[in-house]
């Protein structure tokens, strides 16, 4: 598989829990930065997407996550800091984060993978035409049981991920090596 960018969600992903933690309270899984590097390493961008509804409730801002996450090590970040009702295109599930992504960055959606925790994650992935890689850290093993206990409906149910990750790392081995 050729990859040319790789989208990780933040929260549950790289660090934190299941819950959100702000910049500057956030730390990273261990040996997440090592898996970023490598990829970067290998000439893959590094991109994060996610959703911080905070930044609308003024509990945060949007240059915060940026530059919390590119001393990270990613290349660019993608954020949407809407609320659920606000009815954007960017909040996960919506593809808006990652189509954004490929056209800023001249790169092919079908050659990009996404890793995350959230069923959310894998669903923006597969109607992006995305490369589905689902952590079980996090919100992850919520995500995985209900997935292999079928609890997922409609085109929800139909989204069946490429891999299933322990974690980052294993979710980055995963991808270099596919």
């Amino acid at each position: 598989m050729n990859i040319q960018a790789v989208f990780i969600d933040r929260d549950g992903t790289i660090g934190g829990s299941d819950k959100v933690i702000y910049p500057r309270e956030f730390e990273l899984f261990p040996n997440v930065a090592d898996s970023i590097q490598h990829l970067k390493d290998s000439g893959i961008l590094i991109f994060s997407f996610t959703n911080q509804p905070g930044i609308s409730k003024g509990e945060a801002t949007v240059e915060d996550f940026e530059k919390e996450l590119i001393e990270f090590g990613f290349n660019k970040v993608y954020i949407c800091p809407h609320q659920h009702n606000e009815g954007c295109n960017c909040r996960k599930p919506s593809t808006g984060m990652l189509i954004k992504g490929a056209e800023e960055n001249n790169i092919k959606i079908a050659e990009c993978v996404v890793i995350g925790d959230r069923w959310t994650d894998m669903v923006a992935a597969n109607e992006a035409g995305c490369i589905k890689i689902l952590v079980k850290t996090g919100s992850g093993t919520e995500a995985y049981n209900k997935y292999i206990n079928s609890e997922f409906y409609d085109h929800w149910g139909e989204v069946k991920p490429d891999y299933i990750a322990e974690n980052i790392n294993d979710a980055v081995k995963w991808s270099m090596t596919n």
